[in-house]
């Protein structure tokens, strides 16, 4: 980071003390940096694979073909609007602040509490979901292995106080490291993508255009049987559920160098990137299936059986062990932004414990509590979502499936103030990266319409339990509000209160070490 200058430190620094906040976290992430945090969580190699048969169990190729491109750009109206609002509030834990400076001391609170519940649990589920991956390439292969609680649990608790440890000992080391993934991740889709069309049997471009429908017993179960086009939208939530987590280059805003035109980029660059080139991987994958019928009906085991049935095995054992080495990053990153949201919110005493949790160590510039506590409280939702159930369904299964809807929620919050609040008061001061306020509000109005749809298509059968645990949040959260909150959490520093903190900050960087 050579170009970084004196002046721009001092820049960097400026923005962040006249938002009444100290540097107390350490600037090593350049701008790659910042787009390889959201590129390792969006992670096409995890959710793209992990979740590959929302699509072939489907409306089959068309899912793909058509349905990726049409899925990633959900992700990128949102990704373009939030990357206008980062440039303007380049600070950690960017949608809480967002969300408080654009509305009011509870859409703050409302956004920080979806997020962090999104962050938690996508935490726990995306080392889940790198538990059955390791499973189905080498834990029962090679290992036997078999699938138990325990096993699970140990397997999460290993892999994720891994994670935790890499990134209490400084963001230098999980800047090194997410670089690092974020060439695997380009590195492996297309060696992914160049074995897959070398041993297919033939090229039959037209099944990445042609509809089918797999629901039910055709598609081993995986959707309810139901209408070709109801199927056809629901395998939307692939490319949307998996072109998610670029929030990450908000919450790691306070590390970034020259960050309110490094955060935009690195949050839009990362969708582009990770939808160009999971359109590329994922359309050779089925290019390379024998038979779409067939592979229809392996359902969530459809990755393993082609791979299986196609693939050489030392190529395959060698594609199967960067993948998951880039899970293992994509959960790595994912502890990063699970931590300074969780820092940025008890900074402004929003959380229980909040004076420890925005305790940042002077040795390694970390908020160490935070990153312990997000760490632990995702296995402990793993472990105990998956000793209940309602029904024959764990707990598990049915919040996972809420997930997504918390963090889009948490994205649409503060656009939708946004939209309303430009060039009023609240939001009167454009950042560098500005698309102009007729763009911006197009963009805000599609992702208003995007979240709608990701609503209605994420709450339908098998995940209709999902409307429930979501409805119950809310009353929930209302309940805390009203009840507790509105009278105890004063929100982030504005106006006076900024300029009062100057001496507060001034103590606070000495403290870590900040000059």
């Amino acid at each position: 980071m050579s170009d970084y200058s004196d002046s721009d430190k001092k820049q960097d620094m400026s923005v962040l003390h006249s938002m009444g906040y100290a540097q107390e976290l350490e600037r090593r992430m350049s701008q790659f940096s910042n787009f390889a945090v959201s590129f390792s969580i969006i992670c096409i190699l995890s959710g793209g694979i992990n979740s590959l048969a929302q699509a072939t169990a489907g409306a089959g190729g068309a899912a793909i073909g058509i349905g990726w491109p049409l899925g990633c750009f959900i992700s990128f109206v949102f990704a373009v609007a939030m990357a206008q609002i980062s440039s303007a509030y380049p600070t950690a834990g960017g949608l809480y602040h967002w969300g408080s400076i654009l509305g009011n001391r509870f859409t703050g609170w409302l956004t920080a509490w979806f997020n962090l519940l999104g962050l938690v649990t996508v935490l726990g589920a995306i080392n889940v979901g790198t538990y059955y991956f390791f499973m189905g390439s080498f834990g029962t292969p090679y290992f036997g292995l078999a699938d138990t609680t325990l096993t699970r649990i140990v397997f999460l608790a290993i892999i994720t106080g891994g994670q935790a440890l890499v990134n209490h000992m400084g963001i230098g080391l999980t800047a090194k490291l997410t670089d690092f993934s974020g060439y695997l991740i380009f590195a492996t889709a297309i060696l992914l993508a160049v074995v897959c069309l070398a041993a297919a049997d033939s090229y039959d471009v037209a099944r990445l255009f042609t509809f089918s429908n797999y629901s039910g017993e055709a598609g081993g179960n995986v959707w309810p049987e139901t209408s070709g086009t109801w199927v056809f939208l629901l395998g939307l939530l692939l490319p949307i559920y998996t072109i998610t987590g670029y929030d990450a280059s908000a919450h790691t805003s306070e590390e970034t160098v020259k960050a309110a035109h490094s955060v935009p980029r690195g949050m839009v660059s990362s969708v582009l990137w990770s939808a160009l080139f999971g359109y590329i991987m994922l359309c050779s994958f089925v290019l390379m299936i024998p038979n779409m019928d067939d592979a229809a009906k392996q359902g969530w085991n459809v990755f393993f059986w082609a791979m299986e049935a196609q693939v050489h095995p030392v190529i395959k054992d060698i594609l199967y062990l960067a993948i998951l080495v880039s899970q293992w990053l994509c959960g790595l990153a994912t502890v990063t932004s699970v931590s300074r949201m969780i820092f940025a919110f008890s900074r402004d005493g929003g959380l229980p414990a909040s004076k420890a949790l925005a305790k940042v160590s002077p040795t390694y510039r970390t908020p160490v509590a935070a990153i312990w506590v997000g760490s632990i409280l995702a296995v402990l939702f793993v472990w105990g979502s998956s000793l209940v159930s309602i029904g024959e369904t764990p707990v598990y299964t049915i919040v996972v499936s809420c997930t997504v809807i918390f963090l889009f929620f948490s994205f649409a919050i503060p656009i939708t103030l946004g939209l309303f609040a430009w060039g009023t008061s609240k939001w009167d001061k454009m950042g560098p990266w500005n698309l102009g306020e007729s763009m911006f509000k197009l963009f805000a109005v599609l992702s208003i319409i995007a979240m709608v749809l990701i609503f209605i298509l994420g709450v339908q059968p098998p995940n209709d339990w999902a409307l429930y645990i979501t409805v119950g949040f809310l009353v929930l959260t209302g309940a805390v509000w009203f009840g507790f909150e509105s009278r105890r959490f004063r929100g982030p520093p504005i106006g006076d209160e900024v300029a009062r903190r100057q001496a507060e900050i001034a103590a606070a960087e000495k403290a870590v070490g900040q000059v």
